[in-house]
């Protein structure tokens, strides 16, 4: 698993735009910026949709105002998922972007078999990277919500 002090791995994260599929390199999400990253397991499920998402919503202001370039809502979802579901909860503050087959997951050794549930997906998390750098890390264990959530990550900007 990645750890604090480390650089995010290569890898390609997607984002449906309105110019159409986009695909990032993390060192253009990451380079020369600050930027808060959290993943859950799927979007449009209970905990992810009830709270995650728009716990981050709603503080988009107050964590950007803490210097942050960016905001990134990352989950092993297709972008046309990301998107809606970005849609549904008035994200547009956030990147919200997919990884798809899990590889920028699996490159952060954050993955998890879910088996029947989804296969591979993402365990919950939130990092604050800094110039392609993790410098916090918050990785729930399972089945909670209690590290990730935006007011703690605000707290730790």
């Amino acid at each position: 698993m990645i750890e604090q002090g480390q650089r995010i791995p290569e890898s390609v994260l997607t984002e449906l735009t309105a110019d159409g599929m986009q695909n990032h390199t993390s060192d253009a999400l990451f380079a020369d910026k600050k930027v808060v990253v959290f993943a859950v397991p799927g979007a449009f499920t209970p905990t992810c949709s009830a709270a995650h998402l728009p716990g981050f919503v709603a503080l988009a202001d107050k964590i950007k105002a803490k210097g942050v370039d960016s905001i990134i809502c990352v989950s092993v979802n297709d972008a046309f998922v990301m998107k809606a579901w970005g849609e549904a909860h008035n994200a547009e503050t956030l990147s919200m972007l997919g990884d798809g087959d899990a590889s920028f997951t699996k490159a952060l050794g954050l993955e998890m078999d879910t088996e029947t549930f989804g296969g591979v997906r993402s365990q919950r998390y939130a990092m604050i990277v800094e110039n392609g750098v993790v410098t916090q890390l918050n990785v729930e264990a399972p089945k909670t919500f209690e590290v990730s959530k935006a007011e703690v990550i605000l707290e730790a900007l």
